[in-house]
Parts: C-alpha cells; structure tokens; sequence
C-alpha cells in the first residue's frame, strides 16, 4: 500500500527538477511538493493535463539516490483521492475564487500573513528582493548593529530525519555588513517595493546604540523596528538574550525606542526563560505595538562536524521540533489578560500553512519563517498561501482576521480538564498488519491493553484495561488505529 506523504517525503525536492523536464504536460515535482507541504488537496492542479506516459517518463527521469520516487503511483492515488473528495478539494471546484489572505499588522496591510524571520535568509538586497518577487509579503531583516561581527565556521547543525531537519543548531550572529550599508539596503526594498513590509531588526549595546539604529530605520523608510532582545549566542555580554531576561532592560529600551521613533516598535522575545510573560509586559508597559516570539532556544549538540577548531559551545536551535514550545510563549502571552490589544507576530519551526494556522488561530496576525526557508528555499511561499486559502475556502472564511485567537478560549488549565469521560482507541482490520508496534508499546509503555489471539494475526484491544491514552495510536506505523466517541468512564460509571 502506498502511503502519499511518507512517499512524497522521499523527494529530493530537486532545483531544477529532472521529473518535471521530462514530463511533457505538467509538473510533477511541483505536485510532490504540494503534497510535501501539506497541500495535497491541490497537488493535481500540475499534473492534471499528464499522461500515465508523461509520469513514467517522469519516474524514470528521478535522479533519486535510492530509488526513484513511485511519481505515477503516487499522483495518480492524489488524482483519485481528489474526485472522489478524499483528498481534498474537488477539480471540479477549482474555479471557485479563493479568498484573500490580506491583513493588517501594527496598522499595516499585509498582502499575506507570512514574513521572512530575521537570520540567514534575509541577509542583502538580491536575497530579499527575490523573496518578495517569490510572493512573501515581508521581512524582518537580518538584525543591525553597531558591532563588528566575525562568525565561526562551521555554523550549523542539524538533528536530521532522512532528508529533512528535525531541529536545526545555529551559530551565526548578526548581520556582517556595515550598519550604513545595511539601512541603505532597506531604503531601496521599500523604495523598489513599495507594497511589502519592511521591517528592520536592531540590536544595541547600549541605550545611543538602541537610539541611533532605531532613528536609521525610521529614515530608511521602514514600515517598523523589531527589538532583538533574544539572540542566544552573543559574542559581546549585555545583547541579545541577555537583555531578553531582564524586564527592566527590555522595558528600557523600548521606551527608548519608542519615543525616538513613530512607527511601530516590535520587542523580539527570547525562550530562554521560564516566564515569557515578565519581560513581554516590560515592552507592553514601555509602549510595545506587537511582541515577536520566539527566538532559538539554547541548545547543545554533540556531532565532531559542528565542532569550531575542535571546540563546542551552547547555541540556538530551531526547525519543526521547537514550533510546540513557541506555540506554548505565544499562548501565555496571549491569555495574559494584562497585555490587551497588543499583537504578536510568531515565530518557530513553521513549515507549512498548517504550522502557520497553528499561531494564527492562538492570536498571531503574521509569522517569520526561517529554518523552512533554509532547507527548502523561498518557493515554500506557494504552498504557504495555497494551503491556507483553500482550508478557508472550505471552512467559509471569508477573512483571514476570523481565525485570528479563535483557539484561545478552547485552552484551560489542568485542573479544568474533563476526567470522567474516556475515548478508546479503534483498530482498523483492513489496515492493521499485525506488525505488533501497538502491543510493544501498550506492554512496556502503557497499560498492557493490547492482547494478540494465539495465532497472533491481529492485535485486540483489552477495553477492561485501556485507558485511552491513545499511545498505541502513536506508534502504529500504518494508521490503522482511529479514536471512538467519547463516552462515561467505567470508573465514574463504578462510582455512581
């Protein structure tokens, strides 16, 4: 049985793809990557005029190290899906208008939610003027400052899984050119492209640096200045997440900042505290018109490759394994009843414009993305604002601005959680093929819930043991486990 997104997970996502060159009517490279980000529903938008000839050509075009990606299998089983509405949106309904993704930040249209993140991506005029071009709606430039910045080599690290990041270590600093240099580069984006946002990112050592940056981006012609106060592996003491830990350094500044300039000032918040909450009211009090969060989490990791002259050293990390601890800061800033009327642009492992949904639904009006762009390049954009348009499509949400905190009231505390109701978890006997990854689990992990029958062909479940912790779900490698209603718990049901 082919499973679509463990094989569209093969992909090399090839520049230039080979596949794609040898298919005479469409592009089934972009079709995988549709499928790789999330967006299979509209994966057939660029194979629907391909032959089965055109897909075997392409499949025998894959220049793959192991074996060829299974293309005519694999779009074909899209193609299916979607005219019988398992996949996603209907050929048939392509016509319909897709909604805008437009909205307004810090008072700012926006053509769309999505930012490129202040880091590597974003680091000269040629870099950012493609991305733009690409469709992203802004940036949040590579952080200005004063200093002079000499970065090690090598930089990153990465936690891989077969061709993709899991978590990505950083190592790299601040911007390297002269800061002069820098303000110049933004005056021509705004002045070349006029209806994108430009944001500049500063970084002082002290209160005249904050001053004088702050005042050079305004003069630039930027649309706002983001505050970084979270870099976590500053050279110099007293920058970066060093201030981001102090409330009242952070309150400071900003308030510098914010009588110094008139357009809105972005405090960029560090994770590498326990409460997120102290320093990000130290920007709201100081006059903060959003807060930015998160920046990489410190980290280390242990492979000789990443070693600097066969030293180590604590660094930031980021990528897809981080995005449940940014979502958790932008949640408990959201839910601070203090901070009101203040918005949040997020930031954290975000990939797709599922990723993406995940901050916009707990109160975000953008996100940045950074380490998406660094493995897959600026094209992510069209799946990002795809995927998102058509789930509103579907939804009937006409305004981007409707899905904004619409998650927030669903979120309690621990002790609010509903305990007297079970959900048991269901095996799907067409799909199960007794591989025994549940029962492993369930034995040494869980409740010894799963049971084989003494011919051991498929597994069972011991509803006398179970409690729906659902992990057996996890682990199955097939997806032959499902969850049934809700229901009374026995042991509320033994107490009555």
């Amino acid at each position: 049985m082919l499973h679509i997104n463990e094989e569209a997970a093969r992909c090399l996502l090839c520049h230039d793809a080979p596949c794609t060159k040898a298919c005479k009517q469409g592009d089934p490279a972009r079709a995988i990557r549709a499928i790789r980000f999330d967006n299979a529903r509209n994966a057939w938008r660029w194979v629907k005029g391909c032959s089965s000839d055109d897909l075997e050509r392409a499949e025998k075009a894959c220049i793959h190290y192991d074996q060829p990606i299974r293309i005519r299998e694999l779009l074909q089983k899209v193609e299916t899906d979607c005219k019988t509405g398992q996949g996603g949106q209907n050929p048939a309904e392509a016509n319909r208008q897709l909604p805008s993704l437009a909205i307004k930040f810090c008072g700012i249209e926006c053509e769309n939610p999505f930012f490129l993140a202040s880091s590597a991506v974003c680091t000269n005029y040629e870099m950012v003027a493609r991305a733009f071009e690409a469709g992203w709606a802004g940036v949040f430039y590579k952080t200005i400052c004063k200093q002079d910045i000499h970065e090690v080599s090598p930089r990153f690290d990465a936690v891989k899984e077969a061709t993709s990041f899991a978590g990505f270590r950083n190592m790299e600093q601040l911007s390297e050119n002269p800061y002069e240099v820098d303000f110049d580069i933004l005056s021509r984006l705004k002045k070349d492209y006029p209806s994108k946002i430009v944001v500049a990112s500063i970084m002082g050592q002290m209160e005249e640096d904050w001053i004088e940056l702050a005042k050079m981006a305004e003069e630039a012609g930027c649309d706002a200045v983001e505050l970084n106060f979270s870099c976590p592996q500053m050279r110099l003491a007293g920058m970066g997440s060093d201030v981001g830990q102090n409330p009242e350094l952070v309150t400071f500044y900003t308030a510098f900042v914010k009588r110094t300039v008139n357009i809105p000032v972005i405090p960029k918040m560090t994770p590498n505290i326990t409460q997120i909450n102290n320093p990000a009211m130290g920007g709201y009090f100081a006059g903060a018109d959003a807060i930015s969060a998160i920046n990489t989490i410190k980290s280390v990791t242990m492979t000789p490759e990443a070693e600097v002259s066969e030293k180590k050293t604590i660094s930031g990390y980021s990528g897809r394994a981080v995005k449940p601890i940014a979502l958790r800061f932008i949640l408990e800033m959201a839910r601070n009843t203090i901070m009101k009327k203040i918005e949040f642009s997020g930031i954290g492992g975000i990939e797709t414009w599922r990723d993406a949904l995940d901050f916009i639904q707990l109160g975000c009006r953008n996100v940045q993305v950074c380490t998406a762009v660094m493995q897959y390049g600026y094209r992510i954009i069209d799946d990002l604002v795809l995927g998102l348009q058509t789930f509103m499509l579907e939804r009937g949400v006409e305004h981007l601005e409707d899905l904004v905190g619409e998650q927030l009231p669903r979120f309690v505390l621990p002790s609010e959680l509903d305990r007297q109701t079970i959900v048991y978890p269901k095996i799907d006997r067409e799909k199960c093929m007794g591989c025994g990854r549940c029962y492993i689990a369930c034995q040494d992990g869980g409740h010894q819930a799963i049971a084989f029958d003494n011919e051991r062909r498929l597994p069972r479940i011991i509803g006398t043991k179970c409690v729906g912790c659902h992990l057996c779900r996890l682990v199955c490698p097939t997806g032959a486990i499902g969850m049934t209603k809700r229901i009374a718990s026995p042991r509320e049901k033994a107490q009555d």
